[in-house]
């Protein structure tokens, strides 16, 4: 559903009677800081630490202490400025607007000395109208304020407190971010650094035009139910600026659906909305759009035509995509509470993925490119879904066109995140035109499955993370109501009534409602959505884990890799105690928790050098990390078909963080810049589509089947069990083959342990693992996967692992042909800074040879994947 910008929001008219004309301002600016000491050029869009950086001012912003030691940029107060002539006649037109897409954040706006306006939202488009004021030449400016010193302002204004004041102090956050509307995170965040940039992050341009002109262009597929057809509301906004009303005619196509309508309208002078209602043609079958794994993307071309008094045209483009989507809570058999699961096109679908978080600090260097990779790694690893956190951005276009092609769901924040807000007449005036203005540009996409208010501020609220006495709490109770459900419910209602909205997450959804829009208790597993996170317990035990409806964040954090990490790093930072890694690390006591968890069932590194023991940490940590969200994420799929003690019916899991804003330690998969750490590949095995899933349970084997098919499938369970000391399966057993039915989880084996053990003659525990997969006419249709019958770290029999890999080049891809001397647990392959990744990684090698292939992103050679190449498994690190 890409609505191409530059046409859409381009001026009516093209053509022989032009209506308008448009000028860029994109590219260069001049920069000068608030004294005026400093003066350099910079790119629009942009930001001034990007500028500084282009022009050799400051290093990467990312390279060691660099936040703390460049705090003083976003203290300051910087001014952009451009001088540029109009190539047109400019007393020609009626109406001249100056036009920003997006400007961070507060500024004053001047054009020839003359204020013409204020901007104050990051996510607002600001249109100012300069028809007096422009010339043939002109000299534009954008005075910023310093947005943590506006934050300050705002916050000590107000009548009464809004916590949090600041963020935790190991955060090395700025204060006050709820006061401005501006990508939280920007002042810290438990992943990231605090970087509160100021600049014209998004388009710029002037439009000229007379008799009218087109401000915006949406539109919505609707199902008709009671007709059983497809129907296009479509949504176009004018200012039409002649004395007179213009009359015409509006012809919408779209070819492939044999549909093709003719509306005539009539514009009144001032700022005219017209509504179209287009029926497509009953006679031809509308393909819909299916999510990744369920079936196909497609959309079809439209065209609309807006033909005017005088020979005047528009016209604009569109790809049209048809799609249902319903939340659906209601009752469930045998269990207290209501559903909570997703279903498109009629069909329910389980919802696999995780949350996307910015993917930069400075948003100017995400390409087109990285969205593409980050998106495209997620489809690889199985996801059909991915959270826009509330506490970031309103993606740009090309995320979700990209998202549109791939299938993959969105579930779209508003950007409200972990804080309560003031709802002064300013704020609550700036938030309505951002939500407006968002709903607008961006509800056409068939990606955007559910609208989100806000992430964990009901949760704030009714938990008291703030510890708001009781007597002050009513207060902000009637904020929350005013902000989310007085307007930005309202707005959405009113503007978007083709998907659910929900207020916040996590919530008991209808619950939370029916509480008065804030449940006492949001983490009820038996409503709505739950985020789950406990880093104390040991996560190879999946009772601790919540038989939830649907878990819409949890994880567990890791160290990224040190190929990553020696980018913005010197020697003297490479140990794990280092103040290098304290400073990285912005979650309280974060790196003892991940040294807990791996305490668990691993050794901790036995090396003597500092250098190697990092390294072997590092690993340690994503191997433990990708165990964990394994075992969890397991657990959330295997109870999509069932009721136990009254929980269950599990539909969705999204792990927290897909991405990493830098190089630090995070709960994401992807390192910065899209290295695929070990979680990530442990992803692609346990999202995919058949799923074999083996736990315990008082010294019982259990092995459930899931299925995320749209049609049953006729398999068999083979289950081996391996002895450390060999590459030969001890024993193997297979199942009679069975009917894995469509979109259930069901359970297909069941062996006492010792039993287990004692059919396979000389087994034990410590001296053993088993390994299972689903097969179907001799060919395997899930991953293999495999179960851990005692702690690694008690394991008899495992020897250190001698691998080899002989590299060879295949078209674009490279075979490493892997051979080993034994069977060796998590074999880590890696190349270093090389981009690319491999067909598998963190695997059980089980088989003396086993050829993994890589995928490089940009050209490689055989010969610098050779010297780049290292191979760890677990015993090396002993």
């Amino acid at each position: 559903m890409r609505l191409r910008l530059l046409l859409l929001l381009a001026l009516c008219g093209a053509g022989p009677t032009a209506l308008g004309r448009s000028l860029s301002l994109r590219g260069s600016w001049r920069i000068r800081s608030g004294n005026g000491s400093l003066e350099l050029p910079g790119r629009v869009p942009g930001c001034v630490h990007s500028a500084l950086l282009q022009r050799g001012l400051i290093q990467d912003p990312y390279y060691r202490f660099n936040d703390l030691n460049y705090r003083w940029i976003s203290l300051d107060n910087w001014t952009y400025s451009k001088k540029f002539k109009i190539p047109f006649n400019i007393s020609k037109w009626q109406k001249v607007n100056l036009i920003f897409e997006g400007v961070d954040t507060v500024a004053k706006v001047l054009l020839n000395s003359v204020p013409i306006g204020k901007t104050g939202n990051m996510f607002k488009r600001y249109s100012f109208d300069i028809t007096s004021v422009v010339g043939e030449v002109n000299s534009l400016e954008l005075c910023f304020q310093s947005p943590v010193l506006y934050a300050a302002q705002r916050s000590k204004a107000h009548g009464y407190s809004v916590p949090p004041d600041c963020p935790p102090l190991v955060q090395k956050g700025q204060c006050h971010v709820n006061f401005i509307r501006k990508e939280q995170s920007s002042f810290s965040w438990d992943w990231g650094p605090s970087f509160p940039t100021q600049g014209i992050w998004k388009d710029v341009r002037i439009e000229a035009y007379n008799i009218c002109h087109l401000n915006y262009f949406t539109f919505s597929p609707i199902y008709d139910n009671h007709t059983q057809g497809w129907n296009l509301e479509i949504e176009s906004s004018f200012d039409v600026v002649s004395s007179k009303p213009i009359s015409g005619q509006v012809i919408v196509a779209i070819p492939k659906l044999q549909t093709q309508q003719t509306y005539s309208i009539e514009l009144q002078p001032g700022e005219r909305i017209v509504e179209l209602f287009v029926k497509i043609n009953k006679n031809v079958t509308v393909e819909t759009w299916w999510p990744h794994g369920h079936g196909n993307q497609t959309g079809y071309n439209m065209t609309i035509l807006f033909k005017l008094d005088g020979g005047l045209s528009i016209e604009k483009s569109a790809k049209v995509y048809f799609r249902t989507v319903e939340l659906i809570e209601e009752p469930i058999e045998g269990s207290r509470g209501l559903s909570f699961y997703f279903k498109i096109n009629g069909l329910p679908i389980f919802l696999k993925g995780s949350n996307w978080i910015p993917a930069d600090s400075f948003q100017d260097r995400v390409t087109s490119d990285l969205l593409r990779l980050l998106l495209q790694s997620a489809v690889d690893a199985n996801m059909n879904t991915l959270r826009v956190w509330g506490g970031g951005i309103y993606e740009q276009d090309e995320f979700y066109r990209l998202c549109d092609e791939l299938g993959i769901m969105v579930w779209q924040d508003f950007m409200f995140a972990c804080a309560l807000y003031p709802t002064d007449r300013d704020f609550m005036n700036s938030v309505r035109a951002e939500v407006a203005h968002q709903i607008r540009r961006l509800k056409y996409h068939p990606s955007i499955i559910v609208w989100g208010g806000n992430n964990e501020n009901e949760a704030a609220l009714m938990m008291n993370w703030y510890n708001i006495p009781a007597s002050a709490l009513h207060t902000y109770i009637k904020d929350y109501v005013i902000l989310y459900v007085k307007n930005i419910r309202k707005i959405v209602l009113a503007e978007d009534k083709t998907r659910p909205f929900i207020i916040s997450s996590p919530t008991n959804g209808a619950e939370s409602i029916k509480e008065g829009w804030l449940s006492v208790n949001p983490y009820d597993n038996n409503f709505g959505d739950v985020h789950f996170y406990d880093y104390i317990s040991d996560c190879w035990n999946w009772k601790v884990f919540p038989k939830a409806r649907f878990v819409s964040e949890y994880g567990y954090q890791s160290w990224p890799s040190f190929s990553t990490l020696e980018k913005v790093s010197s020697e003297e930072d490479w140990s794990y105690n280092s103040k290098f890694s304290l400073h990285r690390q912005h979650h309280a006591d974060g790196n003892n928790e991940m040294l807990l968890q791996i305490g668990f069932h691993f050794k901790l590194p036995e090396s003597t050098d500092t250098l190697q023991t990092f390294k072997d940490t590092i690993y340690l940590t994503q191997v433990m990390q990708a165990q964990c969200v394994k075992i969890e994420t397991e657990f959330y799929r295997r109870s999509r078909s069932e009721v136990v003690d009254g929980q269950g019916y599990t539909m969705g899991a999204l792990y927290w963080q897909l991405n990493d804003i830098w190089q630090a330690p995070s709960w994401a998969s992807l390192e910065y810049g899209g290295k695929w750490k070990m979680l990530h590949y442990f992803a692609r095995h346990f999202f995919a589509p058949l799923l074999p899933v083996g736990f315990e349970d008082q010294d019982v084997f259990f092995i459930y089947g899931v299925s995320d098919l749209r049609s049953d499938c006729k398999a068999k369970l083979t289950v081996r069990v391996h002895t450390w000391r060999s590459l030969e399966p001890l024993c193997s057993s297979e199942t009679e083959h069975f009917v894995l039915k469509a979109g259930e989880a069901v359970l297909l084996y069941k062996e006492s342990v010792p039993v287990l053990l004692e059919n396979c003659g000389n087994c034990t525990r410590q001296s053993c693992v088993v390994s299972f997969y689903l097969s179907a006419d001799s060919q395997l249709v899930s991953p293999t996967n495999y179960h851990f019958l005692s702690s690694l770290s008690e394991s008899v029999g495992l020897h250190k692992a001698h691998i080899t890999a002989i590299i060879s080049q295949q078209g674009d891809t490279f075979a490493f042909d892997l051979e080993t001397s034994t069977i060796a647990p998590f074999v880590w392959l890696d190349v270093g800074s090389i981009p690319g990744r491999f067909s598998d990684n963190g695997f059980l090698m089980t088989e003396k040879t086993r050829t993994v292939l890589f995928y490089p992103w940009k050209p490689t050679s055989k010969s610098e994947l050779e010297q780049s190449f290292r191979v760890t498994s677990l015993t090396d690190i002993y």
